[in-house]
């Protein structure tokens, strides 16, 4: 499902209309962002939490030439399903 399809589905289900869906979406998007990037996580009961994790530096290969290269540490989101929906899906 792409971001319009998202759009489409909010819409129907909430029953809104398709630009108040997109609004909806993008402040969901930018709420979670800006909690992520100051170093906060998001929690939904039952569907799942957002968080920030941190990689070390470490030394990986470049596959073409087999090369060592150093990889810079970093930070990466991290989403851990809830159980209402590994519930639901499985």
């Amino acid at each position: 499902m792409n971001k319009t399809q998202l759009i489409d589905a909010l819409a129907d289900e909430a029953k809104l209309t398709k630009t108040d869906a997109k609004k909806a979406l993008d402040a969901f998007v930018k709420v979670t962002s800006d909690a992520l990037k100051s170093g906060d996580s998001v929690v939904l009961i039952g569907f799942g939490s957002f968080g920030i994790s941190e990689r070390k530096a470490r030394t990986g290969r470049n596959p073409r030439s087999g090369k060592e290269i150093k990889i810079a540490a970093k930070k990466v989101v991290r989403f851990k399903a809830g159980k209402g929906l590994t519930d639901t899906v499985q």
